[in-house]
């Protein structure tokens, strides 16, 4: 989003001349972007850009001389192109008559059409770049921050830090609360795992790892750390309340915290074929005593 690139220093080499530059060079279409300017206080630009050997002449350029009173003087350069008359010869002491006025710029093309679909039949297409638009009230952009950064400042705003975020997020009410409050920011949990190059992680792992830094685990080395640093709780029940809890802890390292959803993930394989959900209530000795359970199992999933 480069629209103004301004030289209040000689650079000295191409290399560099040409890295500068090249940062406004890239087009953004999507946000009108079709030109930049150069603003040269040195004389940089009007001498690297007079290297045959960079992109031959510009096709004008206006050079601005301000004399010790503080009068300005404004020279537009024209590059004529090549010299024709027509197939005619004309003298080496022909004098050439060259338009001061600069080249006529066209209207860039319009951006309210509706967006073209391209189909890849070769090749690998992936997404380089996330950006979140801020808009104001007035329906203009405000800001254009990357995705990560942006999830990174919504994450700081609702918790001071990770164990602010752990104290709402091992209760499954409380976690639904935040997850609303982040969609509510255009943040999908479920999609920034695949977004940031972690499908794997946990979803908490993956928001800490982005607000403060912290280390990411997965899914599976948080099930693993569970069952070996606190075994004793699953010997608190019976046969099939272990299975049924085991089970919903191995759903959760495939798909996530939203398979401790009760009673919606014991209505499906596998849970669903150990028995219906009143049978599977009964292995707990009642509602309440299975939803404890399964709170017990995500408080301690996600301890320190």
């Amino acid at each position: 989003m480069v629209r103004n690139v301004v030289l209040i220093r000689v650079i000295g080499t191409m290399t560099e001349f040409k890295q500068i530059i090249g940062r406004g060079t890239r087009l953004r279409e999507d946000y009108d972007k079709f030109y930049f300017n150069i603003l040269d206080y040195t004389g940089t630009a009007t001498r690297h850009f007079a290297d045959p050997e960079f992109d031959g002449d510009p096709e004008f350029v206006s050079e601005e001389e301000i004399d010790d009173d503080g009068n300005a003087t404004t020279t537009t350069i024209v590059d004529p192109g090549p010299e024709t008359t027509d197939g005619e010869d004309t003298d080496d002491d022909d004098e050439v008559i060259v338009d001061p006025e600069p080249p006529i710029l066209v209207d860039p093309p319009e951006v309210n059409e509706a967006p073209r679909k391209y189909y890849v039949e070769k090749g690998k297409v992936s997404i380089a770049t996330h950006l979140t638009l801020d808009v104001g009230p007035d329906g203009k952009q405000l800001r254009a921050t990357e995705f990560r950064d942006y999830t990174g400042e919504v994450v700081r705003s609702l918790f001071v830090d990770v164990a602010d975020l752990r104290h709402g997020w091992t209760d499954p009410d409380r976690r639904a609360e935040i997850l609303r409050a982040l969609e509510g920011e255009g943040i999908n949990v479920a999609e920034a795992g695949e977004a940031f190059g972690n499908p794997d992680a946990d979803p908490f792992d993956l928001l800490c790892h982005i607000a403060w830094n912290a280390p990411v685990l997965t899914r599976k080395e948080r099930a693993v750390r569970l069952r070996r640093k606190t075994p004793t709780f699953f010997d608190a029940f019976g046969e099939q309340a272990r299975l049924i809890l085991d089970t919903l802890l191995e759903k959760y390292a495939e798909h996530g915290p939203s398979e401790f959803a009760i009673p919606d993930s014991l209505k499906v394989p596998p849970l669903s074929e150990i028995g219906n959900v009143a049978e599977i209530i009964r292995c707990f000795g009642g509602a309440d005593e299975l939803r404890a359970a399964v709170a017990k199992l995500q408080e301690l999933l996600y301890a320190a």
